[in-house]
């Protein structure tokens, strides 16, 4: 039987910023790589925010940066892979910061994400698949309800994650073509349910799925982690 992994799972109870969150991850990343800390898992909503990784194109952007701003939104330009998608609140976003080992396999661990991500749907009642014909992610027919976006840091240290749509407002998605597909859609377990499903009960299922899938004993993490992202401690707030 193999022995789980000792793991910090942090679950900010409020919406974090999303520049203090991606300080935050690469911060850890850094030290997970040095191995000063242990595998961790953040999981969190974001206030709206368009994040652009590496293969996104200016023109998938359909609205102007001051119409994002105008709405309550933000466009950031990031390190992971992929196109354009959206954060906001009613998703549970994941960063798993995971120590891949010698032998890194970033197929292996997008499959891994993905079954997570099933598993979750799958309990919740969602009939959802991957489709290798398209992209990763997890999908229902023609339409992501889950994205995933990762980066590998020094090919061993994962960072970004995935994106659940739980009862997410998806006008936000007007905004974008979202994940480079045009003739793809997006959706949410509250519009596969017909009814309201809320990151709060799904995040319960989600955390028991991801210590499977990945064999992890999730413990909490030193006060001085969990406040890098808690909003009382305003932009100031260290990891140490």
């Amino acid at each position: 039987m193999t022995t789980a992994r000792p793991a910090w799972l942090l679950t900010p109870a409020s919406p974090v910023h999303y520049d203090r969150a991606n300080d935050a991850m690469h911060t850890l990343a850094e030290r997970r790589l040095a191995d000063e800390i242990p595998d961790t898992v953040i999981l969190l909503e974001h206030p709206p925010v368009f994040t652009a990784g590496r293969r996104a194109k200016a023109e998938e952007l359909l609205w102007t940066e001051p119409g994002v701003a105008a709405r309550g939104g933000l466009v950031r330009r990031i390190d992971r892979g992929g196109s354009f998608t959206f954060h906001g609140p009613g998703q549970l976003v994941g960063y798993p910061i995971l120590g891949l080992g010698t032998k890194p396999d970033a197929g292996a661990y997008l499959r891994r994400l993905e079954e997570v991500v099933i598993r979750t749907c799958t309990e919740l009642g969602a009939s959802v698949t991957r489709r290798d014909d398209v992209q990763t992610g997890v999908w229902v027919g023609d339409e992501k309800i889950c994205a995933i976006g990762v980066r590998l840091l020094r090919t061993r240290v994962t960072l970004h994650g995935f994106a659940l749509n739980c009862n997410t407002d998806l006008s936000w998605f007007d905004g974008i073509v979202a994940c480079g597909l045009p003739e793809h859609g997006v959706t949410s377990l509250a519009r596969v349910l017909g009814r309201a499903v809320t990151v709060e009960e799904v995040r319960p299922l989600l955390v028991r799925h991801v210590r499977d899938v990945f064999g992890l004993a999730f413990e909490a993490p030193p006060a001085a982690i969990a406040a890098a992202l808690e909003p009382q401690r305003g932009a100031s707030a260290m990891i140490a």
